[in-house]
């Protein structure tokens, strides 16, 4: 299993003591397999992936590489796969794992391209990465040379396909903790960068989700926030009536003058919008590691242009911003 300590004394350095003081016990009442019917095999299955020396890493590419398909037997290599395929769907990635490439339902490198440029140089920051998955955009900002990445999210799945991959890698200053921001304790502001992507529409109060977002910043920290939006005016908001997509949890799509205008309601400064894109067919699509429906099957038939419910087809944007 994963130690830990090392978290926790990187916490203390940024005056947490709140989190460390909960977190052990969080992180128990979580990976309680009493509480979720699959979590003893996966437990398992993590604890039987061997212990393996990779002779090659490679974090800043556009999937995460970790060992050469020659630092393993065919015989250990097909186990592994089969070990990997136990554990999905994938939906984040890519990843290429001793040569077993993993093509996730996401390529996630599409939306890293767009931010890295754009975003404060990472290299020895604490960094928060809200709603990561199974924390491959962690990888990437720990192949940016921040000092610590911290992913969190609730999703029991993605974080056992996290450890596996760190289990593959080794010892590294990245964790994914399967919790949600709420359980985060209130006035934390412990991370020079906290990223959001992804998470803010699917919140019932996307105003709560910034303050919390803000609450995790040291002053003057940076925040990176992408979620879906429309086109429009300032104040124009879509509220879906049902489900957006095919997805029933999906609150507020904000015009991006909007959105700006929430964060500044929250208190951020130096708002800046830097990437407005519609996704594609191709950069969200089924594949071998995620077999169920994807976009392709949340768009109209005729017009692609919208949803199924007849609803403008998904837009993200990238904003970044400032604590006060």
């Amino acid at each position: 299993m994963i130690d830990y300590q090392p978290l926790y004394n990187a916490l203390l350095a940024v005056d947490a003591d709140a989190w460390v003081r909960i977190l052990p016990q969080q992180l128990t009442n979580a990976f309680d397999s009493t509480r979720h019917g699959t979590m003893e095999q996966w437990r398992n299955l993590v604890e039987c992936v061997p212990e393996l020396t990779a002779t090659y890493r490679l974090l800043d590419a556009d999937a995460v590489q970790i060992g050469r398909p020659d630092d393993l037997t065919d015989a250990a290599g097909n186990q592994l796969e089969q070990q990997l395929k136990t554990l999905c769907p994938w939906r984040k990635g890519p990843f290429d794992l001793f040569g077993i490439k993993i093509d996730t339902e996401w390529r996630s490198n599409w939306k890293w391209n767009r931010l890295q440029a754009q975003i404060s140089p990472l290299s020895q920051r604490m960094v928060l990465d809200v709603g990561c998955g199974n924390g491959y955009h962690c990888w990437r900002m720990l192949g940016a040379k921040a000092k610590m990445v911290v992913g969190i999210d609730p999703l029991l799945l993605n974080v056992m396909q996290f450890q596996l991959i760190r289990k593959l890698y080794g010892e590294a200053p990245v964790y994914v903790l399967p919790l949600a921001i709420e359980e985060l304790p209130y006035g934390l502001k412990a991370f020079d960068t906290v990223f959001s992507m992804g998470v803010l529409h699917h919140r019932r109060s996307p105003i709560d989700h910034l303050l919390e977002l803000r609450d995790c910043l040291q002053p003057g920290g940076e925040l990176v926030l992408e979620t879906l939006v429309i086109d429009g005016r300032l104040g124009e908001v879509l509220v879906p009536e049902g489900r957006y997509a095919k997805m029933r949890n999906v609150w507020f799509l904000p015009s991006c003058e909007t959105l700006i205008s929430w964060l500044k309601r929250c208190g951020f400064i130096n708002i800046r919008l830097i990437d407005v894109t519609t996704t594609s067919t191709e950069e969200q699509r089924s594949t071998e590691w995620m077999q169920f429906h994807s976009l392709q099957d949340f768009l109209d038939a005729e017009n692609p242009n919208l949803t199924c419910e007849g609803l403008p087809a998904p837009k993200r944007a990238i904003i970044i911003a400032n604590s006060a």
